[in-house]
C-alpha cells in the first residue's frame, strides 16, 4: 500500500502556519482542530518545518512561560522529513520511527499535498490486518465445507 491511498481516505487538507504567527496561535490551532503538528509554510505550498506538541513543550522546558511570547519560526522542527504519495507505507513507517517523527508532510511536484501521521499509518496497518484475517477465516469457513 502507498501513502497516496491512505490520503485518498483521509483527505488532502494540511493545517498550516505562518513561521512568524505567535506561538500561541499555534497552540490554539492545534487544540481546536483536535491534531498534533502544523506545517509551517509563507506560501502554502513549501514545507519550512513542523510546530508540533513536542516542540511547544521544549521551548516552555527551555524557556519557561517566555516561551509563548515566541513565535513559530523560533521553536519549530525544521530540516523534517518529507514522503510522496508513491512511497510505501511500510518504508515510510520505518523511517519515521527511525527518525522519532510523528508526522510526515507529503509533497508532490516540489508542494505541500497531504500530512500523514503515526496514527494514520497504524490504523490503515490494522485494518490491513483485519482484512488479512477476514480473508484467512473465510478461505478456511469455505475449505471445511468444501470437504463435507
Amino acid at each position: 500500500m502507498k501513502i497516496k491511498n491512505i490520503l485518498e481516505a483521509k483527505g488532502h487538507n494540511v493545517e498550516t502556519i505562518v513561521p512568524h504567527a505567535p506561538v500561541t496561535t499555534a497552540i490554539h490551532r492545534l487544540v481546536t482542530a483536535g491534531i498534533g503538528a502544523l506545517v509551517v509554510t509563507s506560501d502554502g505550498a513549501t514545507v519550512l518545518g513542523v510546530i508540533a506538541e513536542r516542540d511547544v513543550m521544549s521551548a516552555l522546558s527551555r524557556h519557561g512561560a517566555a516561551a509563548l511570547d515566541r513565535r513559530v519560526c523560533d521553536v519549530m522542527s525544521t530540516g523534517v522529513s518529507t514522503g510522496t504519495a508513491d512511497a510505501r507505507v511500510t518504508e515510510v513507517m520505518a523511517d519515521m520511527t527511525r527518525r522519532h517523527q510523528r508526522d510526515l508532510p507529503v509533497v508532490e511536484h516540489g508542494k505541500l499535498a497531504g500530512i500523514v501521521s503515526v496514527g494514520d499509518l497504524v490504523k490503515n496497518h490494522l485494518n490491513e490486518l483485519e482484512l488479512e484475517a477476514d480473508v484467512r477465516r473465510d478461505a478456511y469457513v469455505a475449505r471445511r465445507f468444501a470437504h463435507r
